[in-house]
């Protein structure tokens, strides 16, 4: 028998119990953890999930969150804006800024200059979607996305608003949306994670992201992503060190198994449990992320597709293409970072190195999925925490300009299993400083995406300190418009 169901075997109500002297104070533990401690084992425990996910049939069976960290500024990218040039370095009216709080950037500012993109935008497909220039790639695909151009957040700041986006709350504590899906729907696959995450660096230095992005909070520790890394050793400590043997390894774990099995008796501790699986998944990774993330038997067109830098480990190209080798076998989460959009000086300059990092992988990541047949059962999601703004922050002159924060309205795109193809969702005012028709929330976006996985996001919840909580919190509501 496996450890890990023997583990969960042993962990009954009547030996729970009669191993603790904590009494009441048990029956508290086990209403926390939001387990039925005598229950049986869901079929192979690795896969795991809730019994009764999903609630409904869910047209897609995982996800792919492409996150740009920095706030890709929707005005140059999605939200076109042609009357903005009419007002080019005129000052913001007050009636459209209103009492919008600033950052501490643009607070000392005395004048808002606006300051329309420079870049062209056409219609591209069928579905008429305007795109920018710096995305041409992306206009490809136009017929294969939804825009959403009416997403709003309540945060101004990086770390608050990336947060808020990973875990549906600003402070940080709350699992992220991964690790939700980790521990309502479980794995398809026993050999490699659940949730996975992948972080990749633009040309310029980006804004710091924290391991409790990826974090479970306070659901099992099973459930956090599992970051990998570029270079021969992908996952840390899943090699063997030198003069240490693969069976060595396996009589190694099988004893440590058995001492924690002793500890997980005497204690009770779901999360020595925990510990358990997650060794017996570290031995499974050592054949199973070789293979994985050896990329020499795609063909040479693969490689065109993404673009040249998908040879190179740890670039978002390479992601990208280890993203879609990720989703063929089963993970359920998979989330690639990628930073450098936050571009308050000489935006033009940066943005432009931003999207030709970006632009090609992620075009290719729909057209290879489409050609597999994956896509059908699997959500792309394209964007970043927030917008950046229509005034200039800093000089504003005809080649350069800067854009500061802007949680008021910014733009993602949307692609997959569940969702209407060539959509767009929403609009903002002239200025594409407020959102003028269709707001979505951060929480409206999440329930769409439990949605799409045939979750009903009110009803996936943890207890938690005496309260039941959730990845939408109290709010949310599923965007109908760009549902299949």
């Amino acid at each position: 028998m496996d450890p890990t169901q023997e583990a969960r075997l042993q962990l009954t109500r009547r030996h729970f119990f009669s191993r603790s002297t904590l009494g009441l104070g048990t029956a508290a533990l086990a209403s926390l953890i939001g387990e039925d401690l005598g229950a049986a084992p869901k079929g192979s425990e690795e896969i795991g999930g809730l019994q009764g996910l999903p609630h409904f049939a869910g047209k897609a069976k995982r996800v792919i969150y492409l996150f740009q960290s920095g706030g890709p500024a929707q005005l140059d990218l999605f939200d076109y804006k042609p009357l903005l040039a009419k007002h080019q370095g005129s000052e913001l009216p007050d009636s459209i800024r209103g009492a919008q709080r600033l950052t501490g950037m643009t607070a000392a500012q005395t004048s808002f200059p606006v300051a329309a993109s420079r870049f062209e935008f056409k219609q591209h497909g069928r579905s008429g979607q305007r795109i920018s220039e710096l995305l041409p790639h992306t206009a490809k695909i136009a017929d294969d996305i939804s825009v959403i151009r009416s997403l709003h957040t309540e945060a101004i700041n990086h770390d608050p608003a990336i947060t808020f986006l990973q875990t549906g709350h600003q402070l940080a504590g709350r699992p992220s949306i991964g690790s939700w899906l980790s521990y309502g729907l479980g794995s398809e696959n026993q050999d490699l994670p659940a949730f996975v995450v992948m972080v990749s660096q633009g040309k310029k230095a980006g804004q710091p992201l924290y391991s409790r992005l990826w974090g479970s909070g306070f659901l099992s520790s099973r459930y956090q992503g599992v970051k990998f890394r570029s270079g021969s050793d992908p996952v840390l400590y899943l090699s063997n060190p030198e003069g240490f043997s693969q069976d060595d390894r396996r009589g190694f774990l099988d004893d440590l198994a058995a001492m924690n099995q002793l500890r997980l008796e005497e204690m009770g501790d779901p999360e020595i449990s925990t510990r358990i699986a997650q060794y017996e998944m570290a031995y499974r990774m050592q054949t199973s992320v070789p293979e994985l993330t050896d990329f020499s038997g795609e063909p040479e067109s693969v490689f065109e597709l993404y673009g040249e830098d998908s040879r190179k480990p740890g670039t978002y190209a390479a992601n990208c293409l280890l993203a879609r080798r990720l989703a063929e076998r089963g993970v359920r989460f998979i989330q690639l970072f990628h930073r450098g959009w936050d571009q308050h000086q000489n935006l033009p300059k940066e943005i432009g190195a931003q999207c030709a990092d970006t632009d090609q992988a992620s075009a290719a990541l729909i057209t290879d999925l489409k050609q597999r047949g994956l896509l059908e059962d699997t959500l792309v999601v394209w964007g970043g925490e927030f917008g950046r703004t229509v005034y200039c922050q800093g000089t504003l002159t005809a080649e350069t300009y800067g854009r500061d924060h802007h949680p008021r309205c910014f733009s993602m795109w949307v692609a997959g299993g569940g969702l209407k193809p060539g959509v767009s969702h929403g609009e903002t005012d002239d200025y594409s400083y407020n959102v003028a028709q269709d707001a979505v929330s951060v929480h409206d976006l999440h329930a769409t995406l439990l949605q799409c996985l045939g979750i009903d996001h009110k009803r996936l919840t943890f207890k938690f300190q005496g309260r039941h909580f959730r990845l939408t919190d109290v709010h949310g509501e599923p965007i109908q418009p760009i549902l299949a």
